[in-house]
């Protein structure tokens, strides 16, 4: 797998290596502008002396040349030679033979080149020489006088355009923790008003996946909610006339098979009716409103009353404290409903099923719904909650979706819902934490 690197440290890093190159760049083509201008300085300074030399009364002048020597601080050498006398040409290499025409002439030495000017007179030649590499020192110390500044300041300009890198990707930044707070559930179109025009075509399509997932999503729920709804009708007509048979033929195995058979699909259809309200929001336009939840809890009880008794299982209250909540009666009677239903199923014959309404102080209520039954190991308080997974699908009949829906719905209202192991029961004790005042409709219903 490639490394991946941030888009911010690339950036960086090329604008630094830019900048070094742009320096070296800068340099070099200073050194050579200086050099030439340099070059046709010193020429003329040159040809001035040489000329300046005439007008005086001209004799011999050597300057003592040697190899050894560094001339690099040294400028200029002035030579004047009699052409009567050749002794000084043969031994000072730096002299220029005998030359017609004036002009710059070029010497290699023992010691490097020299550039010479040579003026030719009627008995002495006269040159000025400057060592090669003068030239070049000064050119380069030149050049690094006016490429230091750039230098000095670059390091500033470095953080400058570091800074300005990050305040320009920062909208990228910006749209990353939007999509990232965002609810699984949450797919409005993000706002392109905050954001530059070069992420508007990016935001522009993940508008339109957002709006795809959506129509997608709609259509699966209201396909889920249109089978289970056109399901119902004919499945409850089945069980009732299966119910008829039984009762003529009260003994017979195949018949008590379909009964149940028969009493599970229709478990699955109510399920997958209450699951399809739940994912399609229908109650989106229901406003929360002040409820007391004893009263709910009451009424689910009384609903499941004949189911207990069917079973012998003592179902009532141990503590039932008056409480008040803004919420959403319909959502909290799902929640207590399907809880208490699932612990009459799991619960054996002549057992036990404690349920406990009361205050957790000023912000919270609690349910809490206790049972004889077997009990969900600890491993797998996690894994009850996805949708149709079942621990004791040989104890009861059912589909697996209860606990799912009860999820949901209390995430809905902002609750919380946590299992644990009833130590006065030895069964399955669930608890529901419910904040007694929603903090705003919208996360109550789960859009934020």
């Amino acid at each position: 797998m490639p490394k991946r690197t941030s888009l911010n440290s690339r950036l960086v890093l090329f604008t630094s290596l830019l900048s070094l190159v742009m320096a070296c760049i800068l340099m070099f083509s200073t050194y050579h502008i200086a050099l030439k201008e340099l070059t046709r300085i010193l020429d003329t300074q040159m040809e001035f002396l040489a000329k300046r030399a005439t007008v005086f009364h001209l004799r011999k002048m050597h300057t003592s040349f040697n190899l050894d020597q560094d001339y690099l601080h040294q400028e200029l050498l002035i030579d004047i030679w009699s052409y009567d006398d050749l002794t000084d040409v043969q031994k000072n290499p730096l002299l220029v033979p005998k030359v017609s025409k004036a002009g710059f002439y070029q010497r290699e030495t023992g010691n490097g080149t020299w550039y010479t000017y040579v003026l030719p007179t009627e008995k002495f030649q006269i040159q000025v020489s400057q060592h090669e590499r003068v030239r070049q020192v000064l050119a380069l110390e030149l050049a690094g006088s006016m490429v230091l500044p750039y230098i000095l300041i670059m390091p500033v300009v470095l953080l400058f355009i570091f800074w300005m890198i990050r305040r320009s990707l920062k909208p990228l930044d910006d749209m990353k923790n939007e999509l990232a707070q965002r609810d699984s559930n949450e797919l409005s179109h993000i706002e392109e008003g905050q954001y530059p025009i070069e992420l508007l075509p990016a935001i522009h399509e993940i508008n339109y996946l957002f709006d795809r997932i959506s129509k997608t999503q709609q259509e699966q729920k209201q396909f889920v909610a249109d089978a289970a709804h056109e399901l119902r009708t004919p499945i409850t007509a089945l069980n009732l006339q299966t119910k008829i048979l039984l009762r003529d033929f009260p003994e017979n195995d195949a018949l008590i098979n379909l009964s149940k058979g028969l009493a599970r699909i229709q478990h699955l259809v109510s399920q997958l009716l209450s699951l399809a309200k739940q994912d399609a929001s229908i109650n989106i336009m229901e406003m929360p409103k002040k409820i007391c939840l004893n009263d709910v809890a009451l009424s689910c009880v009384e609903q499941l009353m004949n189911l207990a008794m069917e079973k012998d299982i003592d179902l009532g209250f141990e503590r039932n404290d008056e409480v008040l909540l803004q919420s959403y009666e319909p959502t909290l009677h799902s929640v207590i409903y399907n809880l208490i239903d699932n612990a009459i199923k799991y619960t054996p014959q002549a057992g036990v099923i404690n349920i406990s309404v009361y205050a957790g102080g000023e912000q919270d209520a609690y349910i809490i719904i206790e049972d004889s039954g077997p009990g969900i190991p600890e491993a797998q308080y996690e894994e009850v909650l996805k949708r149709f997974y079942r621990v004791h699908h040989h104890l009861e009949v059912g589909s697996g979706l209860g606990l799912s829906i009860v999820q949901k719905a209390i995430q809905r209202v902002g609750g919380e819902l946590t299992f644990a192991k009833s130590v006065e029961l030895n069964g399955l004790k669930v608890t529901v934490r419910l904040p007694l005042t929603l903090p705003n409709e919208k996360s109550a219903l789960g859009l934020t």
